[in-house]
Formats: structure tokens, C-alpha cells, sequence
């Protein structure tokens, strides 16, 4: 379940608990979109700035989390639109290169990146060790001193949650990894 914070009362506390718990994971996903972790830091704090004075208008029952997410990539797109620039379009290592054009290739890297920004902490890290360093699961549950079987729950959700949010893009992945 999502979690929801319902606020009003105490504005300054509620905003200062979803800085320090989304702060992280909206510069990992500007820097996706544009590749320079400064430019992306002050990204996010443009947009807690701009949602600390929205914050009175906004419904309480809101998924404010969300909301935040929304607007540091519209804000990463249009800096990119602003500096007439694809500084962004390095590809992930572990991407094979060739059999599709490079717009479609830099596109599924932008939305893979924002997927891995929109995990939780824990599930990016056991995801990160298991695909990008090739640990076994035994290999993670020792490193990190948890049970494998909170391993295998942690990937089996970090799958299942890039699974949904890729879908549109799975067709386009299939002939990326087939060349």
C-alpha cells in the first residue's frame, strides 16, 4: 500500500519528513534525465521550494510523494529543453548497443533509470547487487545481514515494480536485448 501522509496542521515538520525520505531517490532520478548530480540537486530543491508554497493549496489526502516525483522529472525535462542539450544520453553499461535507433535506446534508458529512482531504498540495493554486480542472493542476504528469503521478497518486488512500470516500453526492451 502507498503510504499516504495526511497533513495540514504541521506544514513545516510534514514537508521536512518527505525531503529527507524522497530527497535521495528525485536526485537519482534527475540524474537520469540529465546527468549532472549539481544541477540535479538544485532540481529538487526548486521543486520543494515551489511545493513548500503550493503546500496550503494541495488537498491533504494527496499522494504528495508522487506529486514530487511528477514534477522533478518535468523539471529535469525542460532544463534538458532549456540547454538545447542531451547530456543525458549515456547508456547503461550493461545495455547492448545497436538494432534500434538511438532516440528509442536513449528514451528506455530515461524511463529505466526513473523505474530504478522510484524504488524503495532497500529494493534498489538488493536490485543493484544482484543485477549490476552479479551477487547470488546468498551473496546479498551475507553482505547486508539479512535472510535470503528477504532477498528473494525484496527482488521478487523490485521486479514486479519495473515489470508495471515498463510495460509500454517491454517491446522495445525485447529488441534491444535480441541484437
Amino acid at each position: 500500500m502507498t503510504k499516504s501522509i495526511q497533513f495540514k496542521p504541521d506544514k513545516e515538520r510534514q514537508v521536512e519528513i518527505l525531503f529527507k525520505e524522497n530527497f535521495e531517490a528525485l536526485c537519482r532520478l534527475s540524474v537520469g534525465y540529465i546527468a549532472d548530480l549539481e544541477a540535479s540537486k538544485d532540481i529538487v530543491h526548486e521543486v520543494f521550494i515551489r511545493f513548500w508554497h503550493q503546500y496550503e493549496s494541495l488537498p491533504a489526502e494527496s499522494n504528495y510523494r508522487s506529486y514530487l516525483f511528477k514534477a522533478v522529472r518535468n523539471k529535469s525535462l525542460n532544463f534538458l529543453r532549456d540547454q538545447k542539450s542531451t547530456t543525458g544520453s549515456e547508456v547503461l553499461e550493461h545495455m547492448p548497443a545497436g538494432g534500434t535507433n538511438p532516440a528509442e535506446q536513449a528514451e528506455l534508458e530515461k524511463e529505466i533509470r526513473l523505474g530504478l529512482a522510484m524504488l524503495p531504498e532497500k529494493c534498489l540495493e538488493i536490485f543493484e547487487l544482484s543485477r549490476f554486480e552479479g551477487l547470488k542472493y546468498s551473496e546479498i542476504a551475507e553482505r547486508l545481514d539479512i535472510s535470503i528469503k528477504t532477498v528473494e521478497a525484496q527482488m521478487s518486488k523490485a521486479l514486479k515494480l519495473l515489470r508495471e512500470y515498463l510495460r509500454e516500453f517491454l517491446i522495445l526492451l525485447v529488441i534491444i536485448l535480441l541484437n
